[in-house]
Order: structure tokens, then C-alpha cells, then sequence
């Protein structure tokens, strides 16, 4: 019955109701909780939030009960795939050499219907992986109202060095087709940069290092004077640069090059997050993808012994609270299943983050860092992205696994 209703939910007749009224037991506003808040949408935008003595109610509305739960501005992920799907079902290299851009598609359509009714109303992708600019044709479907799905901010296939990114293994004399974009030189750097925001990105990835070859540790790859040039071209068209870079001195090379967010970073050191903090540089550190991939490769968690790579990443992860970065919520969704996003809010929970602190950065920290100056928080005039979860998650994080509602732009999406 429940599948029914979320299928009828899905059609254009949603709006019965120029205004609702949202009744939860407490609101998360984006900074802080409240007790005995309400919220009022009128159209797509959120017209009051606050206690409900200081609201005279319109005569014409919906109310919706929500006892029993949190009312919070939709997650906004800051780091996801959805083109990727778990590696542990099909390696990224079968996924880049043997599914098709088709497959791809699809496959990212569902990932982003089961991203939304897990209460995430915005995405950061971070590149197609091999698959072009499949990831702007998947936001246009969702912007058109073709599929459901997030908002999305997108990538599309991002920029390597030549030679440094894969699939790799093969002899020089086949050609396969590479994860991304590779350049050499400040010239076909600018015009990657130039290319990739014609065809619709929103924003440039770049690998600041990576392993050029199978088994190796990863290197820096760009030259600073790439990175500038790339940033430089990417800022002039009023757009920013992210950054792949796991160790310090590929941080190092991106922070002083311009780049707003370093993805993964787990090899910084607290010199490399005290420059961060100095430039204004936000980490997004991706913590479910590594220990997604650990265990894929065979660690038993909670049972076996950290290995190395995950006793590191719980060291740079604490350098990086301790520096006061800015700490972006995003797990690498797409390594691991979609609509599990969750995973990342209760690892950056045991690795040493505040719930609320986790909560701020998947809502309102996230929203400033890229640039969405209406989203992010449940305040007057901002678009109506709301979601409610069981129980209180700013007390136990593990409430954000079960989302009852779901609200995108005004039209309810998921009541449970």
C-alpha cells in the first residue's frame, strides 16, 4: 500500500494545497533545534517557521502531523556518483569499459529516486566516470520533471593529468575509454576548463594526484601552474574548482591554487589543514567510501582489526576538526548504495563529530560552501526543501536512517 502511495505521489496532481502547515514534535532549522516549532509552506517557499503561539494559521491549508519526529531542511550531498554503483557488485572498471552511457543512465535514474526518498533534495555529483556528460542530460530529466530526483549540481567528466587516471593495464596500442578528461599543459588545461562548462557542468573537478600505476601510492599529478590556470578560467566564468587530492602535497598544490573543496584528503597533515582553514578551503572527506572499500576487500568490521587505511583516515579526519575547517558532508555515494547516505553521518559521528555539528554540515554548511543561498535552512524565504526523521537525530544520528517525509520544492514527495 505504502509503494502505491509513493507512486501516486509522483504525479503533477500533487498540489491541492497553496499552503501547509507542518506540525513535528521539534524543528532542526539548519543551525539549531527547537521545540515546539512549525512550519508554514506557501507555494515552494517556506513562509514562517517558529512557535506555533506566534502564528496566526491562514484559513485555507493542509496540516500534516508529524509527531514523533524532526523536521529538517533536506540533506544536501555533497559528494556522490550517480552513474557509480557498489563495487563490491561490479568493479569501476567493468562500469567504465563494459556499461554503456544508456545503462549508466538508467541506472542513475533509479539511484536518484531512492536518493530523494531518503531525504536527500540535493546532490553534488563529482563526475560522470567515463560516462561524459551523462550526469548534465540526468540533471536536465529531473529539472524538467521527467524523473523524480535531487537537485543536482554536476561535474560531468572532470580533468586528470595525461596518464594518470584509468582504466589502466592495457598495452599501448589499445585505447579504452578513461574516467575522465586528460590534459597536459596550461593550454589544453583552460580548454578542458572551457569545454566542460560549455557542455553544462556547474562546477570543474580536477585529480591533484593519483597513482600512476597499479599498486603505487598516489602522487601529485597537475603542476601548480596548471591548477592555477584551470582555477583561474574556471573562476572567470563564474564557476569553481574541486579538487580529488589525498596527499599533502596535491592538497597543498589545489589549496594554493585556487580550489573551493578537497575531496577525500587523507593523507593531510595538520599544515595542510591549518592552510586550508587559512584560504577558506572546505575537506569533504568521504569517510563512508573508505570504509566501504575496505571491506569490500575483505575486512571484517568489528571484528578484525583496523587496518592502516582506515587508523589514517581516523587521524587526518581528527586534524581536521582540530584545525576548524570546514567539514563538507558527502560520502562518495556511489562506491556504496545509493540512499544509504546516512553511512557517512554516523562514521563522521564515531570519528570524533558532534551530531549536531554532522547535522550543520549536511544542511546549511554544505548550502554556503556551494553557493545555494536558498537552501540549507528552514527560515522565511527559502525554498521549501524539508524532510522529517524519526526521533532526534541531533541526540542519535542513527535516526537519520528512517525519513518519513519528504518535501521538494514545496510538493510533498514521501509521507509515510
Amino acid at each position: 500500500m505504502r509503494r502505491l502511495f509513493v507512486l501516486i505521489l509522483f504525479t503533477p496532481f500533487l498540489s491541492l494545497y497553496a499552503q501547509t502547515l507542518l506540525k513535528p514534535d521539534r524543528v532542526f532549522d539548519g543551525t539549531e533545534m527547537h521545540e515546539g516549532w512549525v512550519v508554514l509552506v506557501e507555494g515552494n517557499l517556506i513562509t514562517y517557521a517558529g512557535t506555533a503561539s506566534g502564528l496566526t494559521p491562514p484559513e485555507h491549508m493542509e496540516q500534516i502531523d508529524l509527531r514523533g519526529s524532526t523536521l529538517m531542511p533536506g540533506i544536501i550531498e555533497g559528494h556522490s556518483h550517480l552513474l557509480l554503483h557498489p563495487y563490491d557488485e561490479t568493479d569501476w572498471n567493468d562500469q567504465v569499459l563494459k556499461e554503456s552511457p544508456v545503462e549508466r543512465a538508467i541506472r542513475g535514474s533509479v539511484h536518484a529516486k531512492k536518493s530523494l526518498l531518503a531525504g536527500i533534495t540535493t546532490m553534488r555529483d563529482l563526475g560522470a566516470e567515463g560516462a561524459g556528460y551523462t550526469d548534465v542530460y540526468l540533471k536536465k530529466t529531473i529539472e524538467d520533471g521527467i524523473i523524480p530526483g535531487p537537485r543536482l549540481l554536476v561535474a560531468g567528466p572532470a580533468i586528470v593529468a595525461t596518464g594518470a587516471y584509468g582504466p589502466k593495464g592495457f598495452h599501448d596500442g589499445v585505447t579504452v575509454p578513461l574516467g575522465a578528461e586528460p590534459v597536459s599543459g596550461v593550454d589544453e588545461a583552460i580548454r578542458a576548463v572551457r569545454r566542460q562548462l560549455g557542455n553544462g557542468s556547474d562546477f570543474i573537478k580536477i585529480y591533484a594526484d593519483y597513482r600512476w600505476g597499479a599498486g603505487e601510492p598516489s602522487q601529485p599529478t597537475f603542476l601548480q601552474e596548471e591548477i592555477d590556470a584551470m582555477v583561474v578560467a574556471a573562476t572567470s566564468a563564474g564557476r569553481y574548482v574541486v579538487a580529488h587530492a589525498s596527499t599533502p602535497e596535491g592538497m597543498r598544490r589545489a589549496v594554493l591554487g585556487g580550489v573551493e573543496t578537497i575531496e577525500h584528503g587523507d593523507g593531510g597533515t595538520k599544515e595542510v589543514f591549518g592552510l586550508m582553514k587559512e584560504k577558506g578551503v572546505a575537506l569533504c572527506p568521504t569517510l563512508a567510501a573508505g570504509d566501504a572499500i575496505t571491506r569490500y576487500r575483505g575486512w571484517n568490521k568489528g571484528t578484525d582489526p583496523e587496518p592502516a587505511r582506515i587508523i589514517q583516515k581516523k587521524r587526518s579526519f581528527r586534524l581536521a576538526l582540530e584545525s576548524g575547517v570546514d567539514i563538507v558532508f558527502g560520502g562518495d555515494v556511489g562506491v556504496f548504495t545509493h540512499g544509504e547516505n546516512y553511512l557517512e553521518m554516523e562514521l563522521m559521528v564515531a570519528y570524533g563529530m558532534q551530531p549536531l555539528d554532522v547535522l550543520r554540515s549536511a544542511t546549511s554548511l554544505n548550502a554556503r560552501v556551494f553557493h545555494l543561498d536558498n537552501l540549507g535552512k528552514l527560515q522565511k524565504g527559502f525554498l521549501a526543501d524539508i524532510i522529517a526523521v524519526a526521533g532526534d537525530p541531533s541526540k542519535d544520528i542513527q535516526s537519520m536512517r528512517q525519513v518519513p517525509f519528504v518535501m521538494k520544492d514545496g510538493t510533498v514527495l514521501k509521507k509515510e
